[in-house]
């Protein structure tokens, strides 16, 4: 009888032994069939993830990870994004949630106006939503305690792609980016603008509408030489970009009179010198070309009659007049009113 009862034993314990190996060979084993990245919040329930999860065909394993979040007593996990490489096992999966080892996200924005569609763009992409950012963003004494104001403020966040986390607040995420602003202005950058006579702020207005008027990268620095021209020799720039941010209307194809007549410190038709502030987020390479412009005598520039993209230069304003005239007959041509 004592035989029969050992031998019991010890196939128990055998099978006890390979359920235990078995589980543990499980829960380390592979459990995400493909990158995955998971955005967990506030009133997320582990439910959920394994649901989302399991809709998607993300994981080898429906049950597992319920289990085993039970097991670890794990009623709630931290908010953020977490990145999860094929392969996780359900452990370093369940681990790395109740842990809160968030990954970080690859936060990009360029190509924005204003203040408002920038919040909308940044709220997609970390936590605090478009409301929440945007009445941070236009606070007069946040963008002062950088050393801004309300008109020129869009110009610190430098269009470019960002590591951050989700759960960044908005001061976080402004304090970042006057951290990349602050970078980005080096020493020898600082050195060009003190030698052509502008402070960092006017050079990036100068950038914002470089950027306006072309995405021809090897075009913006004889732009740009166009626009430093015409302050320096104190001729209102008429730059067609500022003009449609200041009627607010940035399709329009063809600039008349009644446009003209906008009373706005950005009509730059009406009023010499820089507008209050940029017109869009300049870009690293639009401020690097006003930065690097070229020097030449051209005092105005016009669209080609081709509409390459590119800009047909000169120096006399008669010349310029029969390339104006060369472009709206291409506009005619086309029916563009």
């Amino acid at each position: 009888m004592m035989k029969k009862l050992l031998l019991f034993l010890a196939i128990l314990g055998f099978i006890l032994i390979g359920i235990i190996g078995f589980a543990y060979y499980k829960i380390n084993d592979s459990l995400f069939l493909q990158d995955y990245g998971l955005v967990v919040n506030k009133h997320t329930t582990p439910e959920d993830i394994f649901t989302e999860l399991k809709n998607k065909d993300i994981i080898n394993s429906k049950l597992l990870p319920t289990y085993l979040a039970r097991a670890k007593q794990v009623n709630q996990f931290k908010e953020g994004f977490y990145y999860f490489p094929k392969g996780t096992s359900t452990n370093a999966f369940i681990n790395t949630l109740r842990a809160g080892r968030q990954s970080p996200v690859k936060l990009t924005f360029n190509n924005t106006r204003t203040l408002f569609e920038f919040a909308g763009k940044i709220s997609r992409q970390i936590k605090p939503d478009s409301l929440e950012l945007l009445n941070h963003l236009t606070n007069d004494s946040v963008a002062n305690s950088y050393g801004f104001d309300k008109n020129n403020f869009i110009g610190m966040f430098l269009p470019n792609t960002y590591e951050m986390y989700y759960t960044a607040t908005p001061k976080e995420f402004t304090d970042r980016m006057n951290k990349e602003y602050l970078r980005f202005w080096n020493t020898q950058r600082k050195k060009k603008a003190e030698e052509l006579g502008y402070t960092q702020k006017q050079i990036s207005i100068v950038a914002s509408i470089v950027d306006e008027e072309t995405n021809k990268s090897d075009e913006k620095s004889r732009i740009a030489g166009v626009y430093l021209n015409r302050l320096e020799r104190n001729i209102p720039l008429q730059a067609d970009p500022t003009l449609k941010f200041a009627v607010g209307d940035f399709t329009i194809k063809r600039l008349l009179n009644k446009h003209m007549e906008v009373d706005s410190p950005y009509n730059t038709y009406k009023y010499s010198g820089l507008p209050p502030g940029p017109i869009r987020q300049p870009s690293i390479s639009a401020i690097d070309a006003v930065l690097n412009a070229e020097n030449h005598n051209y005092i105005y520039f016009c669209a080609k009659a081709d509409f390459s993209g590119y800009h047909v230069f000169s120096k006399t304003l008669s010349e310029h007049n029969r390339n104006a005239r060369a472009y709206h007959r291409a506009l005619n041509k086309r029916g563009i009113r």
